[in-house]
């Protein structure tokens, strides 16, 4: 891989060092936590929803894991706002290795899809679709 990719792997690092939407939501409409067990990683994502019940209004996401974990989480919680639930729970692990923008090993691919299935849970769950207490990639 060329210059590109280490702009993405740039992209990556910044995203890990300087989380944006990193913390907790006051009076979020659904929050949910997951952990990849393999590599050590834990995220708690927080979604409030506008007055429609279906469109992300804010993201915020707390915890600690490995750089691609907390980058793809840092990512996503941009990326979702004014997306709706309906967008959320169609994406899949294509969508986030877009958005990391470099490839990810198969050993690694848990560490950057968990932000997105703890979002995807806790939406199931807010929708009475999903019964979980806690999001494991090993499911």
């Amino acid at each position: 891989m060329g210059l590109g990719s280490d702009m993405y792997r740039q992209q990556i690092l910044d995203h890990y060092k300087n989380p944006r939407n990193y913390g907790e939501l006051e009076d979020p409409t659904f929050s949910h936590v997951g952990e990849n067990p393999m590599c050590g990683d834990e995220i708690r994502m927080d979604v409030r929803l506008e007055e429609d019940g279906e469109t992300i209004e804010q993201v915020a996401f707390t915890g600690d894991g490995c750089a691609i974990s907390q980058a793809s989480a840092s990512m996503l919680s941009s990326a979702l706002r004014g997306k709706t639930v309906d967008e959320l729970l169609e994406m899949d692990r294509d969508d986030v290795v877009d958005m990391l923008g470099v490839e990810i090993s198969p050993m690694r691919i848990k560490c950057a899809v968990l932000a997105e299935k703890v979002a995807q849970d806790g939406a199931e769950i807010y929708r009475g679709e999903l019964e979980s207490e806690k999001t494991t990639t090993e499911d």
